[in-house]
Formats: C-alpha cells, structure tokens, sequence
C-alpha cells in the first residue's frame, strides 16, 4: 500500500480498532506512534508510545512526534447506551470532550508534522448511529455526529495544504468497547441478526479500511463519511 517508511500517528491504540491498524502498519513497515492511556502488549516492540488522556491536555506531543507525520489515526469512542431520561448533561460532556474536543486537541498539535508531509492523511472514527436513529444512542451519535461535521470542515480547510481528512463510520464491532453487548451467544445472534450481511464487524474490517484510507492508493479521497456497517447504514432486508 505504500506505506513503508511513513511516520503514522495512532491516538487509542491500546485495544479494539486501534490496535488491529497498528498491528496492519506494522506489518507495512511503517514508523508507528502511539498515545493512549495504556501501551498494549500485543504491540511490536518498536512502536514509540506517549502515555496521555485525550479529555485533558497532553504534554510533551510536540517533542514525541517526528518532524514529519505522514498519518493520523484517531482511534477514541464510547459506548454510553442509555435511555434519553437518563442521559445527563456530564454524559453529553463527556461523550463531547473523548470523541470531538480530544480530537481537536491531537490534530491541533499534530498539524505542524502533517503539514511537513506534504501530503497526509488525517482518519476519525464515527458511527452508523449518527446517520440512522437508534434508540439509548443520543449522546454517543450526538458526538459522532459533530466528529463528522469537524471532519468535513476539516478537509475542505485543509485540502489546499494537501492534507486528506475522512470519516470510518462502523457498526457494532467485536471491540472490548462493546464486550458488554456482545457477551452471551444470545446477544451475538442478535446483533448479527440486525445487519443485511448477518454478521458482526470484526476489528481487521474496520483496521483494513482506516489502512487504505492512509495509504497513498487512497490520495484522491477527501472530505468522506464512509460506513463500513455490514449494510445496516444504507439497506432495509427484512
């Protein structure tokens, strides 16, 4: 895919998503930077890893990253299902600060080192939820749905520095995020029932995509919300 060589940036890549496109990466022979809240010891030895929060301000970014950073990853979400009456305004805040003001936080410290690169790829990650109603899902879909609009915003502000922006909007995945809905034979055949393609995303799915999408096979795409649900975002087979 060419990416050998690159310096990618990967905020959450501890487990879930995150991790499948390090391990990808890796296997791509690309310079890996991580931060998140713990390492993982899954990742390959020779990832570089600054340990921060992204709900509050991480110092020391500007000195960890490389003076070029060809892509970044923003691999960060929640899963705060609740019926609306109970959904607090610190739910919203909270969802708001992971999903929206974390990014804005990492890409802002970033830019330097994208804009070197002359020619990266900045990927985030929404959700199906934020394009078709789903009940317990306001306050998750509400904060995807402002990822993407920032997204959109993003890449038209950027397009004329050769920075690429796009959105992977998945369905449920096999994650540890979403271990609590996925952890009775019952609840996985429900699931995969929900989808036209009557299975569940698996992390490798999501991590191929976000993969091309850093890619240079991928330079043509800018400004792209695209769902990688197994169907549930576009289709209606039942």
């Amino acid at each position: 895919m060419k990416l050998a060589g690159k310096n990618i940036l990967v905020v959450g890549g501890s487990s879930g998503i995150g991790l499948s496109v390090i391990k990808m990466l890796h296997e791509e022979k690309v310079n890996i930077y991580a931060i998140s809240r713990t390492a993982a010891e899954e990742w390959p030895i020779d990832v570089q890893f600054l340990k921060g929060n992204v709900t509050e301000n991480i110092e020391g970014i500007e000195m960890f990253l490389p003076e070029k950073i060809h892509g970044l990853v923003y691999s960060v979400g929640s899963i705060n299902l609740k019926p609306f009456g109970r959904l607090t305004d610190e739910d919203f805040l909270m969802d708001f600060n992971l999903n929206v003001l974390g990014a804005a936080r990492i890409i802002r410290q970033a830019m330097r080192p994208l804009k070197n690169a002359a020619g990266s790829s900045i990927v985030m990650i929404s959700t199906v939820a934020a394009k078709v109603g789903m009940p317990y899902h306001a306050s998750v879909a509400a904060a995807k749905g402002a990822v993407e609009g920032m997204a959109i915003t993003l890449a038209a502000e950027l397009a004329f520095q050769n920075i690429r922006v796009n959105v992977v909007a998945p369905s449920l995945t096999d994650t540890p995020l979403a271990s609590q809905l996925l952890n009775t034979p019952e609840k996985r055949e429900a699931s995969a029932k929900r989808h036209p393609l009557g299975k569940i995303g698996m992390p490798d799915d999501i991590g191929q995509l976000i993969t091309f999408l850093l890619s240079e096979n991928s330079s043509w795409m800018t400004g792209q919300i695209i769902g990688i649900d197994g169907g549930m975002g576009a289709l209606k087979t039942g």
